[in-house]
């Protein structure tokens, strides 16, 4: 069931009850919980400790295809972002940003990835204040951003998407140089995001490509020597994603996936631990414009729940009720909001997650996850 509920404090705010929730909750959003008072071209959103206080801090990547600053909003305790910092001196069309310590000094650094410019990091002095650190990568489509030790040497590397031109796999030297560089997939994929997983257990490091343009989905399995083997297609034959991640969503130790689909349902698929799909399971509206999609335990019941961002449609959370062999979908955010990133983090501390949401031309907002009686 789902009832809305207006008030002073809260500009919007979704009451939830579901029998697959152990209690019920609502979403809640207002002006306290808005990041900044301007409205951007944000493409991506992010979590983490940046200043090292313990709490979670929030950078969001602007600009897209046009030049804008990006932003810090600092926590300022409990899910207060009042304290906003820029992100770098000059103006970025920025796609991506992704967090990670790249200079191995124990804090949290940030890969920022540019729409047909150059992408660079910025390193953090350990108080979440940045530095420009060095650029990676030719101008390019960029559309994501993905960390992983894709050579399994201790440091962190990266992975770019990028709409039409060849994807690249970017090798870290330990110091946040990522001076080598190797392309993955076909070069004229429309890759717009990519997760990583071990989907057959083989013990190397495998993609899932999510495809945009009326091309498949596909894995590339690693090799035992490094590179990757041929795509292997899932899914329709046609389709128009941009978005994937990764779960156990049934509980059976294999990895699934699921994919955000613009013009058709979103799909879980469940891996059969050989690198195959067992089957699938279509969730969400037939005519969906998906564009982004983050993994959480909404509802603490130790089930890996989705979270869905959507363009001119409502957002959404898609409760796992029964490994994975049914959804319960709970609306949130505005209709008409352009969604094309999103995060969970446990924003206000209350042990429960909570959604960061990046709208393109319209506010960006925190989602706190409560009790209804709260």
């Amino acid at each position: 069931m789902i009832r809305w509920k207006f008030s002073a404090l809260t500009s919007l705010a979704l009451v939830v009850t579901s029998h697959g929730l152990a209690e019920e909750r609502r979403l809640v959003s207002g002006s306290r919980l808005s990041l900044g008072i301007d409205a951007h071209r944000s493409a991506s959103i992010r979590a983490a400790d940046f200043d090292g206080d313990g709490d979670l801090d929030v950078v969001v990547a602007n600009g897209r295809h046009w030049p804008q600053q990006n932003f810090q909003f600092v926590n300022q305790g409990r899910s207060r972002f009042n304290l906003v910092r820029r992100l770098g001196a000059e103006l970025s069309t920025t796609y991506a940003c992704e967090p990670a310590d790249f200079d191995g000094d124990g804090d949290i650094d940030l890969a920022i990835g540019n729409d047909n410019a150059p992408c660079y990091i910025l390193l953090n002095d350990g108080e979440g204040v940045f530095a420009k650190g060095s650029e990676f990568g030719e101008p390019s489509s960029l559309r994501s951003l993905c960390v992983v030790d894709i050579d399994c040497d201790g440091d962190m590397d990266l992975l770019s998407t990028c709409r039409g031109r060849a994807n690249q796999i970017y090798i870290n030297n330990g110091s946040a140089v990522f001076s080598q560089s190797r392309s993955f997939g076909n070069e004229r994929d429309s890759t717009i995001d990519v997760a990583v997983a071990d989907v057959n257990a083989d013990g190397n490091i495998d993609l899932i490509l999510a495809n945009r343009d009326v091309q498949p989905n596909c894995i590339l399995l690693g090799r035992d020597k490094g590179g990757f083997g041929e795509p292997i297609t899932f899914g329709a034959s046609a389709t128009s994603s941009r978005a994937v991640a990764i779960a156990d969503f049934d509980g059976d130790g294999h990895v699934d996936w699921v994919v955000g689909n613009i013009g058709q349902a979103n799909v879980v698929y469940f891996g059969d631990g050989r690198g195959g799909v067992a089957r699938e399971k279509s969730f969400g509206r037939d005519d969906g414009k998906t564009y982004a999609i983050a993994i959480a335990d909404m509802d603490n019941d130790q089930r890996p729940d989705v979270v869905v961002g959507n363009v001119t449609q409502q957002n959404a959370v898609y409760f796992n009720g029964n490994d994975g062999k049914s959804f319960d979908e709970i609306r949130f955010g505005d209709s008409e909001a352009a969604t094309y990133g999103l995060c969970t983090g446990d924003f206000d501390e209350d042990g429960f997650a909570d959604v960061a949401v990046a709208n393109s031309d319209g506010l960006n907002r925190i989602f706190l996850n409560q009790r209804k009686d709260r």
